[in-house]
């Protein structure tokens, strides 16, 4: 079986919409590696509908010179959870439907390997509430947004995260992974 491993980028007030917002930080090479450790045991990488459609233009295209990236997000399989989509055209694509707490528990149970999530705010919070997330990966930016999606909503339940890793970036970016707590 499987864990199902959340990368987010996210404002100081933890706002995760689309992060455009994080160009004018920059990348440093130790954000690659840090990510590049969660998708190292990735076998499946695991998309919400508007997501994918923000990945598919962005990385189908990219070569592995390009971004050191590129292989993974085009060569591993990727489950797109959508009520809306018909097609999935990034090679590599599969459409699993509406969400569906049992079809992921089934798909985490199924894969030789972890799954991968980048973004997809509405599936991780579903998936959230529903106990699926084994690890969250979040690189917090020292800006705040105001308003937006955020990771955690309002009225969400209180929870208990343990501190897996630790590490600040010379951007000022601090990336922070957590587990649920037993």
């Amino acid at each position: 079986m499987g864990a199902i491993h959340v990368h987010e980028f996210m404002s100081l007030d933890g706002v995760i919409d689309a992060p455009t917002w994080t160009f004018d930080y920059g990348f440093d090479p130790k954000m690659g590696e840090a990510i590049g450790a969660v998708t190292a045991g990735s076998r499946a990488i695991l998309l919400g509908r508007t997501t994918y459609e923000m990945f598919e233009p962005a990385w189908s295209t990219r070569t592995v010179e390009d971004d050191p990236g590129a292989p993974f997000f085009n060569d591993t399989t990727k489950y797109v959870v959508s009520a809306s989509l018909k097609t999935a055209t990034w090679r590599n694509s599969e459409l699993i439907g509406p969400y569906d707490p049992e079809r992921i528990r089934s798909l985490k149970a199924d894969l030789d390997g972890d799954v991968y999530v980048s973004g997809s705010g509405t599936l991780v919070r579903a998936m959230l509430a529903d106990g699926l997330v084994d690890s969250l990966h979040l690189f917090v930016y020292p800006l705040t947004r105001g308003s937006g999606p955020r990771l955690f909503a309002d009225d969400d339940p209180p929870r208990k995260l343990s501190l897996a890793a630790c590490e600040s970036y010379d951007n000022g970016v601090v990336y922070v992974a957590y587990r649920p707590q037993s």
